[in-house]
């Protein structure tokens, strides 16, 4: 347990409001609460739809809420934060285990991007944190199903960067197919290779898309207006976008593709699922590109195709392990066929760069602060990826006496109705609740709330047995 609190205000009832060193208020009996602060900070009120400012909710005051920032997040996010009045530690590459833990202890919210790994042994000591925020499209880099069990909710931005790497494909189609890399490489080495053999146009070729998400369609777009004809490969049935064409198999794509792209999660169905029988299905002379994750593609598979010659050019930009900041690290040490990868001719090696666009770290930042300003400040866990998707209307100002309850918990049955008889004495204007798997995610709002009643209130929904985390929001 942290620091004792301390009193920002003077005792109401018999009840000292005053700063807690954690979201969920002290599971200690002797517990302490706090209003928040009457200002709103740099935020501008707008109007809810009933005309009604919005009543800015904080569990306590705003500048005792501790946020670690990781791997140099971009600064359209630490200003949102920072403009809360939250405390914020800002570093600009991702910390060891060891010194992860000791930063963790203490901060109820962490924002990382992909190198940073959330295991169960680094959230195990996590004790006061409530939410992570991923601020890239994976989340594979956190313990999805411990933070859930444990009440922490996970936010990412799945939209933000669809265009930066959309964008970086169509450079690394036109690249492979020109031979770019290697005459750039000659040329930086004094040599003069002016040739034109097995250098193609990419208009009139086909583009193979596995996996027609958010990245996946935006590239189709991009590469018909550039003459190209794409078909695509999903597990489900998705509208395709331009004259783009759905096939039914894996299989179909690869004997079909001029330039195969890989767009997936990474999921265990995801896992080499490009590998030594997929390359030999794959045209004679084409091309292999993975943007998605590292785990997709069958390295030491792709070597020997490229070396065989059924490859004429690939591009990576991710991979199977990744050093945890800048410098000299892709070496066989880190993957034991590097070395092997950057002897061959024709093939791009990027630096996991496909959403590192300003634009992309900026709509990025925007999009995971805001989520967890709104999860912190209202409990909100609308885009959440681990936790049931639950909202209700903001208070407003005209609604003074109003208390939010935010109540995690095992599912099992007969929770919603411990929680009703224990809020029964109150005015439940609004409820919600939902599931996923195992966690379930309860809101309501609850009216003519005095001060003296709030501890109560808490203490009963702690100690009901379905508890994972119970916050009290005013």
């Amino acid at each position: 347990m942290s620091s004792s609190p301390r009193d920002i205000s003077p005792k109401v009832n018999g009840i000292t409001r005053a700063v807690s060193n954690s979201l969920s208020f002290s599971t200690s009996p002797n517990a302490t609460f706090t209003s928040p602060f009457s200002s709103v900070g740099a935020q501008t009120l707008h109007r809810t739809s009933t005309g009604a400012f919005p009543k800015q909710l904080k569990p306590f005051a705003t500048e005792d809420i501790k946020i670690l920032l990781l791997e140099n997040v971009n600064t359209t996010g630490r200003d949102k934060l920072t403009n809360q009045g939250y405390q914020v530690e800002f570093h600009k590459a991702s910390l060891p285990e060891d010194e992860l833990i000791a930063k963790i202890r203490d901060v109820h919210v962490i924002g990382i991007r992909s190198k940073t790994k959330l295991t169960a042994r680094v959230l195990r000591e996590a004790k006061n944190l409530i939410v992570i925020g991923c601020f890239c499209i994976g989340t594979n880099q956190v313990d999805l199903q411990y933070a859930a069990q444990h009440g922490i909710a996970v936010f990412n931005s799945p939209f933000s960067n669809s265009r930066s790497v959309a964008e970086l494909v169509v450079g690394e189609i036109i690249s492979l197919a020109r031979q770019l890399g290697d005459r750039s490489n000659e040329m930086h080495r004094g040599t003069w290779n002016k040739v034109s053999n097995r250098c193609w146009e990419i208009r009139g070729k086909s583009l193979g898309i596995i996996g027609y998400g958010h990245i996946g369609s935006q590239l189709s777009v991009l590469a018909e207006a550039m003459g190209m004809s794409v078909i695509y490969y999903d597990v489900v049935n998705l509208m395709a976008l331009g004259s783009a064409r759905q096939v039914p198999t894996l299989a179909a794509l690869l004997n079909d593709a001029d330039f195969v792209t890989c767009h997936v999660p990474e999921l265990p169905e995801t896992k080499r699922m490009i590998g030594v029988e997929q390359f030999d299905q794959m045209k004679q002379g084409s091309y292999l590109i993975n943007a998605s994750r590292g785990s997709v593609v069958d390295i030491p598979a792709l070597i020997n195709a490229m070396r065989s010659g059924k490859l004429a050019g690939a591009a990576l930009d991710v991979y199977p392990s990744e050093p945890g900041g800048n410098g000299d690290y892709f070496k066989n040490d880190l993957n034991h066929w590097a070395e092997d990868l950057q002897s061959l001719k024709n093939i791009i090696l990027t630096p996991h760069i496909g959403g590192s666009t300003e634009e992309a770290q900026s709509a990025i930042g925007v999009e995971v602060s805001e989520a967890l300003v709104r999860y912190v400040n209202e409990g909100t866990t609308l885009g959440a990826v681990n936790m049931p998707e639950v909202n209700l209307r903001s208070l407003t100002m005209d609604e003074p006496n109003h208390m939010r309850v935010v109540f995690i918990h095992h599912n099992v049955p007969g929770v919603l109705r411990k929680v009703n008889q224990i809020l029964g004495d109150h005015n439940v204007d609004k409820q919600m609740t939902d599931s996923r798997g195992d966690v379930a995610y309860l809101m309501a709002d609850i009216s003519n709330v005095n001060t003296s009643e709030i501890k109560e209130l808490y203490e009963s929904l702690e100690s009901l047995s379905s508890r994972i985390m119970t916050r009290v929001l005013y």
